[in-house]
């Protein structure tokens, strides 16, 4: 085992004993949770503690949600009915404070949940600049609202208002940017908030919690901890939610709205599973399509949403395909997180090991064979991508989301096969397309984007940049996530009117004038 480099040695144990609800850090003394890594610190293999959690329950949840209630006040509290301006400053404010917590933040996604030290570095400053961005547009959307418009004889100045409360639940493998694509938006755009960080990626949390409570008003944002079922459940049961955001599985979310006593009223923000396949057609770069499908299905090990799950290759390039593409993922190199040049990394799931061979069996018992060398070596944390060929529909890696280092390949003759498939299946998140013929490409976007959500031409699925929508078909999504389409998902327009007279001018003149309303305004955000 290389040596841990010294910045990156877990040396005291995080023990996150605080809580924030309703603007307080609360000291917690009750049952907690052991947090471990699968990574190793020393020579003989064994998981590393790097702290322990509150573990909560319905109480906790009641309180946080609660607070969120009180806070909003329906619709009259401080934070919904405060200037645009002035919830922007708040925002700012946190991130400012939220970027001095880099070093640590990137330590702990390292340590928690395995991902690369370039590819954590990545995240965070990714967040960042999200931060940033959203505000920027929130700006804009403002400025584009700040005006009365008249038509029919009636006035109207229409804007976007808060929705109410929201119970924000973010995916492990990307704790803090995902996560933070669903939290930003809720709280800029006047929600109040429950949080609760995902089962692993949560002690990276902790070091913003003092930028949290010093950022917002009391109840804005309250951020808890425990399973899902435990905590999230009683709070969905409160009625007092307005909005489900949860980027997982669909199982959860399922589970989670029938806690709701009045399920029209409540708002659903998801973003859930996918089975983003490649095509590869006969005229394809090889060269590319190799590589794009490399990063696209190992990537962070393959725990991407929007990880390339099947790829269907023409027939008459499925060896060549084959022989290089399975070349290429034994070439690939694993390590810990701070190793240079690492490609795959620990698996923070301790039981992904055991499913990703099952699938792997199951796919042999059915006829496939392994195709690369290192496919399913096992260590104590890791299963080496086993590359699956060929796949049929009676293979369980055919249909389930594996969510991990295993790439299934099934060939094709005609390109109605593939189409059928995808039609067939309950994800449309999105689709790779390697091809040069534009007589053959262009048919081929023109029906795919029927079936899924974003067509990636000569290149690997991913989500972003972040001004493009990110959303799915079926069970893929529901709600649009960008940096744009996600303050109008956290937000719905409402708007004041009046008939064009002099007497309901002279009021709304004189409203304007008096700088009384945080709504009728027309001031103008630099």
């Amino acid at each position: 085992m290389n040596a841990i480099p010294e910045e990156f040695q877990i040396k005291t144990l995080l023990n996150q004993d605080t809580y924030l609800v309703n603007g307080e850090l609360k000291k917690w003394d009750g049952q907690t949770s052991a947090v471990f890594s699968t990574i190793s610190s020393t020579e003989k293999y064994e998981p590393t503690i790097l702290g322990s959690i509150p573990f909560m329950g319905e109480k906790e949840g009641l309180e946080a949600v609660h607070a969120a209630d009180v806070a909003f006040n329906n619709g009259q509290g401080l934070w919904p009915t405060m200037k645009v301006a002035d919830r922007i400053k708040c925002m700012t404010r946190f991130v400012n404070q939220m970027e001095t917590t880099r070093d640590v933040v990137v330590k702990y996604l390292m340590w928690e949940i395995g991902k690369s030290l370039p590819d954590s570095q990545k995240e965070f400053d990714r967040t960042v600049e999200y931060i940033y961005d959203t505000i920027e547009d929130y700006k804009q959307l403002d400025r584009n609202s700040a005006r009365f418009t008249k038509s029919q004889g009636v006035n109207a100045m229409v804007r976007r208002g808060p929705l109410g409360v929201v119970l924000c639940l973010g995916p492990y493998n990307y704790p803090l940017n995902e996560t933070f694509s669903l939290l930003i938006p809720a709280l800029i755009m006047g929600n109040t908030v429950v949080f609760k960080p995902a089962k692993n990626g949560v002690l990276l949390i902790s070091p913003l919690l003092e930028a949290f409570k010093n950022s917002f008003p009391a109840g804005v944002i309250n951020i808890v901890y425990g399973r899902g079922r435990e905590v999230a459940a009683p709070i969905m049961k409160s009625g007092k939610v307005t909005v489900l955001a949860l980027i997982g599985n669909s199982t959860s979310a399922i589970a989670l709205q029938d806690q709701h006593p009045n399920k029209n009223r409540l708002r659903l923000i998801l973003g859930l599973e996918a089975k983003n396949p490649a095509i590869v057609l006969a005229d394809a770069d090889l060269d590319l399509a190799i590589q794009e499908c490399i990063s696209g299905s190992l990537s962070f090990n393959g725990q991407r949403c929007t990880a390339l799950k099947i790829l269907y290759v023409h027939e008459d390039v499925v060896k060549e395909f084959n022989k290089r593409f399975a070349a290429k993922v034994d070439a690939l190199v694993f390590g810990n997180p701070w190793d240079k040049a690492v490609s795959l990394t620990p698996l923070p799931e301790k039981e992904k090991p055991a499913y990703i061979q099952e699938l792997i069996d199951d796919a042999i018992d059915k006829g496939a064979k392994v195709i690369n060398e290192k496919g399913g070596e096992h260590s104590p944390n890791f299963i080496f991508p086993a590359v699956l060929y060929p796949i049929n529909k009676e293979m369980r890696v055919y249909h389930e989301e594996q969510f991990g280092p295993v790439v299934p390949i099934i060939s094709f003759k005609d390109i109605q096969e593939p189409l059928n498939d995808m039609a067939e299946s309950n994800y449309g998140q999105q689709v790779s397309l390697f091809g040069k013929d534009i007589k053959t490409i262009a048919p081929l976007i023109d029906t795919l984007v029927n079936l899924v959500c974003r067509v990636n031409l000569n290149s690997s699925c991913q989500r972003g940049p972040d001004i493009y929508p990110f959303t799915g078909r079926k069970d893929s999504a529901v709600g649009t996530l960008s940096i744009h389409d996600a303050l109008r998902s956290f937000s719905i327009r409402t708007f004041v009117a009046s008939k064009d007279n002099d007497y309901n001018n002279e009021i709304l003149q004189a409203l304007l004038n008096s700088d009384q309303s945080n709504f009728i305004t027309t001031d103008y955000i630099l």
